[in-house]
């Protein structure tokens, strides 16, 4: 009898880790020698916010992304805080807005300005006071725009809406008192329907937020990363048995303090990066960017990659959110120029209507219907009903049938051997542009069929 080893075949197999070179790291950085569990650092495609040491109160870095090599010992803080700064977090909306909690029982929001900081940035825009003691954590809702919420030595979850003209709010719109002991990290599902929190009591709670440990869909990685440790461990997820496969792991010879790590947006898709780290290495006083990269020989944007994941546009108000409505969160393409998939929300129309990515002539008649999911038969879209934008779309379609000034619908047969491998490549750029359509379309059919769920659940309550 033979034996025949099953190999499993991945395209994330030989992932690995790159550390960048000394003058690409953030030098002679002050981090905080708290001994908190906090990642004490966040960044986003335009920042660098790390918690530092400081007399007389509480303060952090923002440190534009680019600034690399050794920091200035006077640069400039964000302090305000009349305690030590424990954590912070950027807006997922908005890469120049971050909200920062403190020993001080508060929590501050701060607008960055886009200029480099020349003083010390003490002004806040808002303040939130509610929490008995010291607030540990802040997370943003991954879907609602202003919608935030804290965790405090106190053992409770506060929901903040941050509408409010007011300055200093007093009092969040919700509190979660179901806690016997200090929470340790908090993470939403996809959506931001359900929220997991990690207990210092040995509990893992999954709570409805408006009345475990998520992983985001994306690559379907998993990187574990512990306070102390010099390696990264890297799994990927799969729906066979066993759920969980070892990668590898990605060796260094400094423990890390906290880590920080990048919005999938941030990426440099042309390098195959898939992940970035920000090691906070306290020993040296050092910040080291740490790329996970898939070795790829081509240098073309690799599709299999890349699958579409959250922008930097909200799906929901803070409003909407709270009256219980759920929606998944607006994907992108990490694809350079490319625009958000899902559709954007209509300020004056809620009325469905049919999205409008660039389509070419054999496409058109086929995605002019949907069918509702619950059996009520086909519904289209009325002409009166139609946004104006859809209108001025379709004048402006012709354009995108076009390469290079050579429609590729109406064109003569190849006379020459240099004609035909012209008309090879346009057609392969054809194909490529038509499968990111398809995408573009199952995600946009994903995002109309949530709409109709939300629309009916709605519905009874108006």
């Amino acid at each position: 009898m033979s034996w025949n080893p099953q190999y499993r075949s991945s395209k994330f197999r030989h992932v690995f880790g790159k550390p960048a070179s000394k003058e690409n790291c953030y030098d002679s950085v002050p981090i905080t020698h708290s001994v908190q569990d906090n990642h004490f650092c966040a960044v986003n495609p335009h920042f660098i916010a790390v918690v530092t040491e400081c007399t007389g109160g509480g303060a952090f870095l923002v440190i534009p992304l680019h600034q690399t090599g050794k920091l200035d010992p006077h640069y400039p803080k964000v302090c305000g805080h009349r305690g030590n700064v424990l954590d912070v977090k950027w807006n997922p909306f908005n890469d120049f807005e971050i909200a920062s909690c403190s020993e001080d029982a508060t929590i501050k929001l701060w607008d960055i300005p886009k200029q480099l900081l020349t003083k010390n940035l003490t002004a806040f825009r808002k303040e939130l006071v509610g929490h008995a003691r010291k607030v540990g954590l802040v997370e943003w809702h991954p879907t609602a725009a202003n919608i935030l919420f804290s965790s405090g030595y106190d053992y409770k979850v506060m929901v903040w809406n941050l509408d409010s003209k007011e300055t200093v709010i007093m009092s969040p719109v919700k509190t979660i008192n179901c806690h016997q002991d200090v929470i340790l990290s908090m993470s939403f599902n996809t959506n931001g329907s359900l929220l997991a929190t990690a207990c210092k009591d040995r509990k893992i709670r999954v709570l409805d937020p408006r009345a475990g440990t998520v992983l985001q869909a994306d690559t379907s990685m998993l990187y574990v990363v512990g306070k102390g440790d010099r390696n990264i461990h890297y799994y990927e997820i799969s729906a066979n048995k066993p759920h969980l496969n070892y990668l590898t792991e990605y060796h260094s010879y400094n423990p890390q303090k906290g880590i920080g790590v990048m919005p999938k947006r941030g990426l440099d898709v042309s390098s195959c990066e898939i992940f970035r780290f920000y090691k906070l290495i306290t020993t040296k006083s050092l910040i080291e960017p740490v790329s996970m990269i898939v070795p790829r020989r081509s240098e073309s944007y690799q599709e299999d990659i890349y699958p579409p994941t959250a922008s930097a546009q909200p799906s929901l108000t803070a409003q909407e959110w709270l009256s219980g409505m759920n929606k998944e969160p607006v994907l992108m393409s990490l694809r350079p120029g490319a625009e958000p998939l899902s559709p954007q929300p209509l300020p004056s129309e809620r009325t469905l209507s049919v999205p409008t990515a660039p389509t070419s002539p054999h496409l058109l008649n086929q995605t002019g219907r949907l069918l509702a999911e619950d059996g009520r038969g086909p519904f289209s879209l009325p002409e009166e009903k139609a946004p104006r934008w859809a209108a001025e779309h379709r004048l402006e379609e012709k354009k995108t049938w076009l390469t290079d000034g050579f429609d590729i619908f109406e064109c003569p047969p190849p006379k020459t051997e240099n004609e035909l491998l012209q008309m090879f490549y346009r057609q392969q750029d054809e194909i490529r542009r038509l499968r990111e359509l398809v995408t573009q379309r199952e995600v946009q059919a994903k995002q109309l069929e949530l709409e109709i769920r939300n629309l009916r659940m709605s519905s009874p309550r108006l």
